[in-house]
């Protein structure tokens, strides 16, 4: 009946549209003027010598993104996975690895996860994000050693922007509602503040399997942020400082058993940041910045029989010198300092495990461009870990060459490494009924080099807009996942053997006319790692990802409709066993596809927009093993390799009030 209800709702909103049509030709000119000031470019290509490209809000506007996990529904570059059926982690895929090995930044300054990371693209909300960058391989040295497969970042609306509020509201057949407000105030000439609020809450419990397990767990979140900017002569200045709680609700329904196995997580997260920037030399673009931002993260989580629980502290700084000595040639350094402490208690702990590492660095990156058709850039930065008692140096190479008009080559090639904290970023597994155990005691370390192609091909009066790239990433250590050396344990322990992945990419895009434009895009995806002695698939990673996007905006843009059709390709499921102790191994999971639709309507304050999700209702079969004894060594929920949620149906509204 709800659902039904949902159903009208959106064909009344269709109305809605179709009856504003009747707006002059002259308000119509006044509202795409609106559209083109808050809003940036869709999809762009880096400019530098690192590959990558810069997603915009006409972009994230393409699908309801709620937050950074529902981002990257349209881009052939980076998946997001659900990892668990029982708490609803979810993970960024990149060049066909997790996402622990892409560095995370909001405004070019390090993101420390640790417990957060099964959970912290839902941290950042959809209608706060400005535009997204995401570098592939191993990026610039500046923001530390971490990353491996590429570089994440993500930049809020800004206090300076045009004064005004912005509203947006949620709703879909789930009953998830969400509501946003940002609104900003010049207070002077020198400085602006801006507040940003955000609210979430599922109100309907999900089982469409009738399996008597949520599909996902109910989530209620309140997120909070407060930022500011002082500009005057030669300085400035952004700080800020936010707030969030959430709490998830999920496992067996109270009505399906006498005795449900409950999961429940209580999370609460307090953060602040500062930029300070000094221009010494205008002519020179000369300027010193001191950065530093600290967190405070703690997490409560219940797991049937067990609890888990982390107290996370950081503190992480960094001094930036840049200077250019011509056009040609620039020179930036820096120091950072990266304070981190962890205190985790486990049901099996006898006493809590507490972790403190100090990581004082130091790099220099060195960009040499003669021209437009040649970039290079050098980058060495040395580390030491406390922890560890190490020191480890990285360094990193890009080279961008343009040796015709129709063509662009990038290549490069560098070390990453990383502190894993394999029980924190792991701690979703503890609802499996294997025995979890955490044998990790070394730094992980993997090289990467990739290579790609971009051409522009004339096809009449138009261009087509194709890529090629291709990216080998090889570690030295790895803190490895392991469900096939023991089918009643999950062990993570340091790499024995080898482990990589290939990945290879062709994309292209092209206007068929003004108003219609196509992306179509294919990605294969050969990932190998030891386990047990054996050089085996990585388990529950897609081959292969086909996609293909259309954007159609006609009436001068006042209407848009996307659609975003993708193909996943299949893979290996790891051993298990089954609810009699029979042990499966050498199963496979089937290539699967998902149809996503919108339908944008413009106005000259609002925007409605309507549409629905996995349209093509594919569901992965029994996302929990062994659902119905839960108690059990052989249940199981995280063996997740498709979506658990069939067709979703969704309508919102997007409000702006400018110059207030």
């Amino acid at each position: 009946m709800i659902k039904r209800l949902f159903v009208a709702s959106l064909f009344m909103l269709a109305a809605i549209s179709v009856g504003a049509q009747t707006d002059t030709t002259r308000s119509r000119t006044l509202e795409e003027v609106s559209i083109q000031q808050r809003k940036a470019e869709g999809v762009s290509r880096m400019g530098g010598a690192q590959n990558g490209t810069e997603i915009g809000q006409d972009e994230l506007f393409r699908a309801a993104c709620c937050n950074l996990g529902e981002s990257f529904v349209t881009n052939p570059s980076v998946d997001v996975n659900y990892n668990d059926a029982a708490v609803g982690a979810r993970q960024i895929k990149l060049l066909g690895l997790s996402g622990q090995y892409v560095q995370m930044l909001l405004e070019n300054q390090p993101v420390t996860l640790g417990a957060a990371m099964p959970y912290s693209l839902g941290y950042v909300p959809g209608a706060w994000m400005k535009s997204i960058s995401v570098s592939k391989g191993a990026s610039s040295v500046k923001n530390g050693p971490q990353s491996i497969t590429g570089q994440i970042n993500v930049e809020y609306l800004k206090p300076e922007d045009e004064p005004g509020l912005l509203l947006n509201l949620y709703i879909d057949s789930r009953l998830k509602v969400e509501g946003n407000a940002m609104g900003n105030i010049h207070l002077n000439h020198h400085l602006s503040t801006e507040v940003l609020a955000h609210y979430e809450r599922d109100f309907m419990h999900m089982d469409e399997n009738g399996d008597g397990w949520h599909d996902s767990p109910n989530l209620q979140q309140l997120h909070l942020q407060n930022r500011w900017k002082y500009q005057k002569g030669r300085y400035i200045m952004h700080a800020g400082m936010g707030y969030l709680q959430e709490e998830r609700e999920g496992g067996q329904f109270l009505s399906f058993t006498a005795n449900p196995y409950r999961v429940l997580l209580d999370a609460q997260r307090m953060d602040a940041y500062m930029k300070h920037a000094f221009l010494l030399n205008r002519e020179h673009n000369t300027n010193l910045a001191l950065l530093a931002t600290g967190s405070l993260y703690n997490l409560d989580g219940t797991f049937g029989p067990k609890s888990y629980a982390d107290r996370q502290q950081n503190l992480n700084a960094q001094l930036v010198l840049e200077h250019d000595f011509s056009d040609s040639h620039n020179l930036s350094t820096g120091l950072s300092f990266n304070a981190d402490r962890m205190d985790e208690t486990h049901s099996s702990f006898l006493i809590p495990h507490s972790s403190l590492e100090y990581t004082p660095g130091a790099y220099i990156q060195y960009t040499y461009k003669p021209s437009y058709k040649f970039t290079a850039m050098a980058g060495l930065r040395a580390d030491h870990s406390t922890l560890y008692d190490r020191t480890y140096v990285t360094p990193r190479l890009h080279v961008k060459w343009v040796p015709t008009d129709w063509m662009t080559l990038r290549a490069s090639t560098g070390k990453g490494y990383r502190t894993p904290h394999a029980l924190a970023e792991n701690h979703y597994l503890l609802t499996s009924g294997r025995q979890l155990v955490d044998s990790v005691t070394r730094q992980e370390e993997a090289w990467n080099s990739g290579l790609s192609l971009a051409f522009y091909i004339p096809a009449g009066d138009r261009t087509v807009t194709l890529n090629a790239e291709y990216y080998y990433t090889d570690f030295i250590n790895q803190a490895v996942v392991d469900y096939d050396s023991d089918p009643t344990r999950i062990v993570i322990a340091d790499l024995d053997g080898r482990s990589f992945s290939h990945t290879a990419q062709v994309d292209a895009t092209y206007d068929i006319t003004e108003d219609l434009n196509i992306l179509a895009a294919f990605r294969y995806n050969y990932v190998r790692c030891t386990y047990d002695g054996q050089l085996l698939e990585k388990p529950l990673q897609s081959r292969y990802k086909g996609l293909v996007t259309l954007s159609w905006k006609p009436m001068l843009a006042l209407w848009q409709i996307d659609l975003t059709l993708q193909l996943n390709g299949g893979g290996r499921i790891p051993a298990y066993l089954e609810a009699d102790g029979t042990l499966v191994s050498g199963e496979e999971f089937p290539a699967y596809p998902q149809l996503n639709l919108q339908v944008t309507r413009e106005f000259r304050h609002f925007s409605l927009y309507v549409g629905g999700e996995n349209l093509t209702n594919y569901r992965q079969p029994n996302p929990v093993v062994n659902a119905a004894n839960p108690w059990s060594a052989t249940f199981d929920p995280t063996l997740v390799w498709g979506p658990v949620h069939g067709i979703m149906a969704y309508a919102g509204i997007r409000m702006n009030f400018w110059k207030m």
